[in-house]
């Protein structure tokens, strides 16, 4: 029994949120999951609006379970005392030319549609609403289970329904491949044993329009366990302490930037109060002086390219093999050398011959990038990746830096 609570203890809630945290960025899953730290947004206003258009059609159905059917001008009395009751000034708004009140509208335009469009509300008999369960998976983890809006119909039919106020039209494609709606649906096949099928819906408000999607099975067993590998993968990043970083345009919407190696500079440097200042950060002069080397050592040997090219023709138009200079000579020796087949089919077949005359383990070479790539992603046998030796490094590579507008 013991042995059972201790096991139970070590295991994790994860979810859809959690997971996606992780894909988008090792590091901020770091800040948020493992060190857990408060964001230094209180939230972006893309969320916020989430937040009270949900609130608002949470109350719809609540309402509607009591017989009770509310008038859509009440309704969106209750979202905009909502929102100006939650409503503050440090709510980050990213999108230039944009302000919280235009985000309100957009709230108000969302409710209204999906209102006028699903009234008198009576389609589905609503099971749940902002359901919260848990799951346990096949490697003994827990998923959390959050369902915005639960449903069946009188033919056996169960809907996982989920609003969305994003700005982009979910695709069939896309709601085919989705994670988060499609693991509910194992949660509701094995709640309820009469279920015929499960259906994952999303009301797409921003197009008043639903994406529809429905999983096998063999889909969703395989889904399971590629959402257990990931987990392993999360696992094994707790476990070596390795998040890094990944920059994304998702990095302007994070609330941990100033504490990201990625942009914690930036924020420091940003904060000078004047150019002379912001010029005499270390950091700034260091990268100002590299990009600058850098840029030499470009033109440099585009130089001595093109150099090259005019020593063996004037070589050519003179017959000669050494160019003399004033203190040094430059040989120009023309030489031999093959060039292998291009064509894919052809550079197998010549591999192949290669191999069957027995040369070719004398004459290949290790391919560096790849062999490295496998070793570290765990993608190759574990008696090689034994015999090798992993050490940190750093590569250091210049960029143009998006906030810095081209004269």
């Amino acid at each position: 029994m013991w042995l059972l609570l201790d096991l139970y203890k070590k295991m994790t809630t994860y979810s859809h949120s959690r997971i996606s945290t992780y894909e988008n960025c090792p590091y901020q899953y770091k800040l948020r999951y493992v060190d857990k730290i408060e964001p230094e947004i209180a939230e972006t206003i893309e969320i916020f609006m989430g937040k009270r258009v949900h609130e608002t059609l949470e109350k719809l159905y609540k309402d509607k379970k009591f017989k009770k059917l509310v008038s859509k001008a009440t309704l969106l009395k209750f979202y905009k005392d909502n929102w100006e009751k939650e409503y503050s000034d440090d709510i980050l708004v990213v999108k230039e030319g944009l302000t919280g009140e235009n985000y309100r509208k957009m709230g108000i335009k969302f409710i209204e549609d999906y209102y006028n469009k699903y009234k008198p509300f009576d389609q589905l008999t609503i099971l749940g609403l902002e359901t919260q369960d848990r799951m346990t998976l096949k490697d003994g983890n827990q998923w959390h289970v959050r369902i915005d809006k639960f449903a069946c119909d009188n033919k056996g039919n169960y809907y996982v329904c989920d609003y969305k106020t994003n700005a982009s039209m979910k695709d069939q494609e896309e709601a085919d491949a989705d994670r988060q709606l499609a693991m509910y649906s194992i949660w509701v096949k094995d709640k309820f044993k009469d279920a015929k099928s499960v259906k994952l819906v999303w009301h797409m408000l921003a197009f008043n329009k639903e994406a529809i999607s429905e999983r096998s099975e063999e889909q969703l067993e395989k889904l399971q366990d590629e959402t257990i590998a990931q987990i392993k993968q999360i696992e094994r990043a707790e476990k070596e302490k390795d998040f890094p970083t990944h920059i994304t345009a998702l990095c302007n919407y994070c609330g941990f930037k100033s504490q990201c190696p990625s942009f914690k500079h930036q924020i420091e440097v940003e904060a000078k109060e004047d150019i002379k200042e912001f010029k005499e950060d270390d950091g700034v002069k260091l990268v100002d002086e590299f990009s600058e080397v850098k840029l030499k050592k470009k033109e440099i040997e585009e130089k001595e390219e093109k150099l090259k090219s005019d020593l063996i023709e004037f070589a050519k138009q003179k017959g000669i093999d050494i160019v003399y200079g004033s203190n040094m000579k430059a040989g120009v020796k023309e030489f031999d050398k093959i060039v292998m087949p291009e064509d894919p089919e052809e550079k197998e077949k010549f591999i192949k011959l290669m191999k069957d005359k027995g040369i070719y383990e004398e004459c290949s070479m290790i391919c560096y990038p790849k062999l490295n790539s496998k070793v570290l992603k765990g993608d190759i046998d574990k008696e090689i990746k034994n015999k090798v030796q992993i050490e940190k490094d750093f590569r250091i590579s210049l960029s143009k830096r998006k906030d810095v507008e081209e004269e």
